[in-house]
């Protein structure tokens, strides 16, 4: 679908009514600077299916498994559960994620990744070492291994994205587990795994060189020059044994580095010729980034946005340097709220298996920042072409798990919806919104809004983030070239930003159904809850 000109959508906006000098905004991106010229007034979002942005890839809404705390063992893996499966995979656990559609999973790490060996997660169970992982000061039985995730996401009806030990480990081994998974027979590696009862190869399409190599705290820390050196290495060598994989450079892990962007540009002089994306990171606060200011805190998306065209610019310079045919998409491979389940360090001297790390407990306004996070992967699915929740279960994770059962966070709901029905392309809208002052970001929108269309079904959903934390706001859409019908609403809101679910009150804050919209063919109106994330359906 052809996108039409911001510029065009102003003109057409203008004559509509809007005077330009107004707070004009493309999603969460504000035009104008006059924070009070329409405050009271309602929010107006102008919407056309002919405007869209790019497709969005499914993969910009996967997850991630790390072997860190109990998201393996005890989380989708325990063979001791009387929830588990002939083959220990948690039955609940693989059912929920099953049913959310989790198109992609990222593993083995993260930061375990680094100081994997693959081998010893294969072959017959009695016959693996227990080994410890350094990186988290954990016992690793290595019962749970590339046989059993590979099998694990057959059965889930996801996508493998397999991480590299890029620390400890070498190209070569990088280039042998390619062998292994994705060679039909007569090598070594994919006879080995014809011995360990698999005939037929996974295939596996995705992989990341290496895990935030830029850190200190990683297992086999080097230089930008020396990771971009053995990723070219690594990439060159697994390509060899497939050529058809598509490969992740280890980018900065975050814009807090002292290194960012540097880094990045180091490295992709190095292997820009022989990757398709560099990952970024991210992990949102309200503490030190805010000052623990929520109206800050729901703003915090935009910062997002302001990294993935920081690290698209360096891309594209490097492009330029070396006048490449390539354009390199990104890979926002972690992402998510986490910030007060911190005690997960090699220092705290917990050398047991599955011991209870990161266990984040999320509260409202979590879930309203990863709702407007999910507007933010919207707005920039042209170059964001894959993403991960970090991560699925129980280690900062929207699923928990406890012997009865699991358990659904607050930031599950938004994730889902994500999941249910941000397909298609992402739309184009012009926003027309009151905006408040915040420290260091300048004037920001009261509603943030990001939107999908399905041409094939001619579905169209609008996620809503109402960042007002007293007020409800009334709504207007206007529909440029076409009157949908409105279909169902559903809201996340609540009284306490505070409130979290629990296993003894699992349903302190769900999802509510919204006012309908109403209004004429051309024009659509509704009222946003104070401190709430809305998902809007329509149908032409």
């Amino acid at each position: 679908m052809r996108s039409l000109s911001r510029r065009h959508f102003l003109e057409d906006a203008s004559k509509t009514g809007i005077a330009l000098g107004a707070n004009l905004a493309f999603g969460g991106h504000i035009f104008g600077q006059s924070p009070a010229a329409n405050a009271g007034q309602p929010i107006r979002i102008y919407a056309d299916s002919r405007r869209t942005l790019a497709p969005i890839h499914p993969e910009v809404f996967g997850s991630f498994l790390e072997h860190l705390g109990r998201a393996i063992y005890e989380g989708i893996y325990d063979p001791q559960s009387k929830l588990s499966d002939a083959n220990g995979f948690r039955k609940d656990v693989l059912e929920e994620i099953k049913k959310l559609g989790v198109p992609l999973i990222r593993y083995p790490g993260g930061n375990f990744v680094s100081g994997y060996n693959w081998l010893d997660g294969i072959g017959p169970k009695a016959s693996r070492p227990a080994v410890l992982d350094k990186a988290w000061n954990s016992i690793n039985s290595n019962e749970f291994g590339t046989d059993e995730f590979l099998a694990w996401c057959r059965l889930v009806g996801t996508e493998p994205l397999l991480g590299l030990n890029l620390g400890t480990g070498t190209a070569e081994q990088a280039a042998a587990l390619v062998e292994y998974c994705n060679l039909e027979k007569g090598t070594r590696w994919s006879d080995l795994r014809r011995k360990n009862g698999i005939s037929e190869p996974y295939k596996v399409q995705k992989w990341c060189l290496g895990n935030e190599m830029d850190g200190p705290w990683q297992i086999g820390h080097m230089t930008a020059a020396e990771y971009g050196l053995k990723a070219a290495d690594a990439a060159r060598q697994m390509r060899y044994a497939d050529p058809s994989l598509k490969l992740v450079a280890c980018g900065s892990s975050g814009p807090g580095m002292p290194t960012y962007l540097e880094w990045d540009r180091e490295v992709l002089e190095q292997c820009y010729d022989y990757v398709d994306a560099i990952s970024l990171h991210r992990y949102f606060t309200n503490a030190e980034e805010t000052g623990g200011d929520s109206s800050k805190f729901l703003a915090m998306n935009l910062s997002m946005e302001r990294q993935i065209d920081e690290v698209a610019a360096v891309c594209d310079m490097v492009r330029g340097h070396k006048r490449s045919p390539k354009k390199l998409w990104l890979s926002f491979d972690e992402w998510n709220v986490w910030y007060r389940a911190r005690s997960g360090d090699a220092m705290n001297g917990h050398r047991q298996s599955a011991p209870h790390l990161l266990e984040e407990v999320y509260n409202l306004e979590d879930a309203l920042l990863v709702g407007g996070l999910i507007n933010s992967l919207i707005r920039k699915a042209e170059r964001v072409q894959l993403a991960c929740l970090a991560q699925l279960v129980n280690v900062i994770a929207p699923i928990m798990t406890n012997p009865n059962g699991l358990l659904r966070q607050t930031i599950y709901y938004p994730y889902s919806w994500a999941l249910e029905f941000a397909r298609g392309s992402a739309l184009e809208l012009l926003v027309e919104s009151s905006t408040y002052d915040v420290p260091g970001m300048g004037a920001v929108s009261y509603v943030d809004a990001a939107g999908t269309y399905q041409a094939d079904t001619g579905k169209i959903a609008l996620f809503l983030l109402n960042r007002d934390l007293a007020k409800p706001h009334q709504v207007e859409i206007v529909w440029e070239g076409s009157s949908p019908r409105a279909g169902d609403a559903r809201v996340l809101t609540g009284s306490d930003l505070k409130a979290t679910n629990t296993f003894e009150a699992p349903s302190r804050v769900v999802p509510q159904k919204a006012e309908k919209a109403s209004g004429t063919p051309s024009r659509s109106s509704f009222e946003l809850p104070p401190r709430s994330y809305t998902v809007v359906e329509w149908s032409l």
